[in-house]
């Protein structure tokens, strides 16, 4: 029962990073074009539909760079796993000595450490499983992994482009566009900012505020780069 409670809590963990990672990029980039376009136009549909296309593009990009990140895990494991299966097979008392190595670490001394490697080297499987756990650091990644990372953050990017893009259907013109659009994209990128920071273990209002600042940094140079143009 507790292993199945950790198994759904690390899946939960990877489907809310998906998200902030789509949503986050998803309204920073949309928003610093969008207010670049601000200052280089003079009506809102031509801010519309560049920033759909660049949304859909996002999307697109962000999806596929998701997917090929969970398929390099999955190659990447299925490597290892090969090798470990190799080395129990052909030096199996060099892999005996690591797996007590593991042991001592934990404080076992030298009789329990012979009990243990001799029960768990009895099966092959638990063995490597062993060595793919506490000698490498690897977890057997989800087999949809990549197909749901992809879609999780493509998804997220899409909803948290459309967010300050969103201002300039209600307004317009470009300048009250981008007052609403601007004022929308600080509250959510705090948010989420927020939630990035708790996911990843860092002070929270500290990482809200360095996404927020992060965001209106990159918007604030597109406007100005397209201004000097203009």
């Amino acid at each position: 029962m507790s292993n199945f409670h950790h198994e759904q809590h690390l899946k939960s963990s990877a489907f809310i990073s998906d998200i902030v990672i789509g949503m986050s990029d998803g309204l920073t980039v949309p928003f610093a074009l969008a207010a670049g376009l601000s200052a280089a136009v003079s009506n809102n549909p031509i801010i519309i539909t560049a920033g759909i296309a660049e949304i859909i593009a996002g999307c697109i990009a962000m999806g596929l760079g998701g997917y090929l990140a969970g398929k390099t895990e999955q190659e990447h494991y299925q490597s290892e796993l090969k090798r470990e299966y190799l080395e129990v097979e052909n030096v199996p008392e060099k892999e005996k000595e690591e797996v007590k190595e593991i042991f001592a670490a934990y404080g076992l001394d030298d009789k329990a450490q012979d009990l243990l490697v001799d029960q768990l080297s009895k099966n092959k499987d638990h063995w490597v499983d062993f060595m793919m756990k506490f000698e490498l650091g690897l977890e057997k990644p989800d087999v949809n992994r990549a197909r749901n990372s992809a879609l999780t953050i493509g998804f997220s990017y899409c909803i948290g482009g459309m967010l300050p893009l969103s201002a300039y259907f209600f307004t317009s013109k470009p300048q009250d566009g981008l007052l609403l659009s601007a004022v929308l994209t600080t509250i959510c990128l705090f948010v989420f900012g927020y939630f990035k920071s708790k996911v990843t273990g860092q002070p929270p209002i500290k990482g809200a505020l360095k996404v927020t600042a992060i965001g209106l940094i990159a918007a604030g140079a597109a406007f100005l780069i397209a201004r000097l143009i203009t």
